[in-house]
């Protein structure tokens, strides 16, 4: 660890991003369930589109969870060595991109309810 990093108490060590990392495990895991549980409602009104949607939706929340892992393994070593952060957005855009998918699962769903009831 570097003496500048812990002398200024700009961090906890490991503890920082390890919470990080375990949010975006909660969120990423959310939108995962979520995507598979909107597959399962919409399936018999929209078919192979709402499978589509649903295994689309929980790649996008695995890819997340993946990049966030790598984006802690790479925040912890530069806050270990040199004290500062460096984080990129890759796992914020997967994740929205999962939200995304869930929404238009969602508004598909119910555009589809009203039309066949």
């Amino acid at each position: 660890m570097s003496r500048a990093a812990s002398d200024n108490g700009v961090y906890d060590s490991g503890l920082q991003t390890e919470r990080t990392l375990l949010a975006w495990r909660r969120t990423c895991l959310a939108f995962g369930v979520a995507s598979l549980v909107a597959m399962r409602f919409t399936v018999e009104a929209a078919g192979v589109l709402a499978v589509f949607a649903g295994v689309i939706g929980a790649g996008l929340a695995v890819a997340a969870y993946v990049a966030a892992a790598i984006g802690y393994r790479r925040a912890n070593a530069a806050l270990h060595t040199t004290g500062s952060l460096d984080h990129g957005a890759a796992p914020i855009a997967l994740a929205t991109a999962a939200a995304l998918v869930l929404g238009a699962a969602c508004a598909g769903y119910v555009v589809l309810g009203a039309l066949s009831g």
